[in-house]
């Protein structure tokens, strides 16, 4: 893959994450090459790439345009993960050394700061989750769960709505991470497995409620 073709996917791949190209919008080939400033080849090569994680579909006119995901589809996404990510932090826990460990725990003191702020930083809360969650998958050592996981992971619908989550959820996810750390810590693989099945479990009805939230609000908006 060239260079242009992966600063291609980089950029329309942030833009779908942001929410500045919004689900249902289409991706004209032309407008994006000048976005990103890169021919129409690369941006070729970066909506298949896209299209292949689910970020991007393409219709019988061979259109491209940003997935819109329902709640339907979220909750599937969500039940995978929790099974993979369960079965990850086993292995994370089996193979866990200090290193590790205490990567995790700063990585989660950075995100209980993001959630102690005011107003919490969600963007730094969402990074500071996204390197926690890739730590354990890293120490995991499995490139199949890897691969697997990787499409499920991030949905540009649960960026837009971590937005709307409130400082409790925020606060329970950091102390879902103290327990899978204590469950690190001790090297027990049944208790991280169930700990993080669970995480993802309340992390999905965290993200319903405020998906829904949010539908009712653009409902309003478009009556």
């Amino acid at each position: 893959m060239s260079r242009a073709s992966d600063r291609a996917y980089a950029g329309i791949r942030s833009m779908i994450l942001s929410g500045e190209l919004p689900a249902g919008s289409q991706l004209g080939e032309e407008a994006l090459a000048e976005r990103c400033g890169v021919s129409r080849t690369p941006v070729r090569d970066a909506l298949r790439r896209l299209e292949s994680e689910l970020l991007v579909k393409r219709n019988e006119a061979q259109r491209s345009f940003v997935a819109d995901w329902s709640l339907g589809d979220v909750a599937d996404a969500f039940e995978l993960r929790a099974m993979l990510e369960g079965h990850a932090a086993r292995r994370a826990a089996e193979r866990m050394d200090d290193a590790a460990l205490q990567a995790l725990r700063r990585c989660n003191q950075a995100i209980l700061r993001a959630v102690q702020a005011d107003p919490p930083d969600v963007g730094a809360f969402l990074e500071g989750n996204r390197e926690f969650h890739a730590i354990i998958l890293d120490t995991a050592q499995s490139r199949r769960l890897s691969a697997m996981l990787a499409a499920l992971i991030e949905q540009p619908v649960i960026w837009r709505t971590a937005h709307h989550y409130g400082r409790d959820a925020l606060r329970r996810s950091h102390g879902e991470h103290d327990e899978l750390l204590a469950a690190f810590a001790r090297r027990d693989g049944a208790w991280a497995e169930a700990v993080m099945a669970a995480h993802i479990r309340r992390a999905f009805h965290a993200y319903a409620d405020a998906h829904q939230g949010l539908t009712a609000i653009d409902a309003a908006r478009v009556s």
